[in-house]
């Protein structure tokens, strides 16, 4: 049984202390490390509790740049995506931008209902918009469950588009600059992560409308 929501906010203090400890035992030098950050990836992931960069990959902190929001948008007005996408790939000079949705995302979840929950529903309008383009696809799927999977293998995708048609992006591709994009979706039951075969390091694949010179 979970003991998530038995956690105290002094627990959490205390958790802290054991991590110092536990990390110099580990190695005396873990916190000098960490001085200077040089990630080569960005995360731009579901703001899911259950669905953290690090340990799902495996990686250490300083080696991912990492941004969360729900159902992990791409979305052209989002100042804080954005950002955070700038710093990665102009500052930072990241290598990789990997968008990371999950089965079982609650926002996805959500915006495939006919449901109102309040603020949120302007930002799942975006994911609603996917669907819309999908849906001969999605409606031909009876499995409830089933159906979502896909809608989330689709939003990771369609999300992945979004990032390639961003300046950001394609003034570093037109600058010479090593970057790839990718698209992922991690399994809540299994843990495993599974590439959505949508990699690329230019806007080739672009609408015209969409590529800028």
């Amino acid at each position: 049984m979970s003991t998530t929501n038995h956690i105290s906010y002094e627990g959490l203090l205390e958790g802290n202390k054991q991590f110092i400890a536990d990390a110099l035992k580990e190695d005396p030098e873990y916190f000098d490390k960490l001085t200077v950050q040089n990630p080569p990836v960005l995360w731009i992931g579901c703001a899911d509790s259950r669905v953290p960069a690090n340990q799902i990959t495996n990686t250490k902190p300083g080696e991912i740049f990492v941004h969360r929001n729900i159902a992990n948008m791409v979305i052209h007005t989002d100042m804080n995506m954005l950002s955070v996408l700038d710093y990665a790939v102009n500052v930072l000079k990241v290598k990789h931008v990997i968008v990371t949705g999950h089965y079982g995302c609650g926002g996805i979840i959500a915006a495939m209902s006919d449901q109102q929950f309040g603020l949120i529903d302007n930002w799942l309008i975006h994911i609603k918009d996917v669907y819309r383009l999908h849906a001969a696809e999605l409606d031909k799927i009876s499995n409830e469950k089933a159906r979502a999977d896909r809608m989330v293998e689709l939003n990771v995708i369609e999300n992945v588009n979004n990032l390639c048609k961003t300046s950001i992006v394609q003034n570093a591709w037109k600058s010479g600059q090593e970057l790839s994009v990718h698209g992922w979706v991690y399994s809540l039951s299994t843990g495993i992560i599974t590439d959505m075969k949508v990699s690329t390091t230019n806007n080739d694949k672009l609408d015209k409308v969409f590529k800028f010179k």
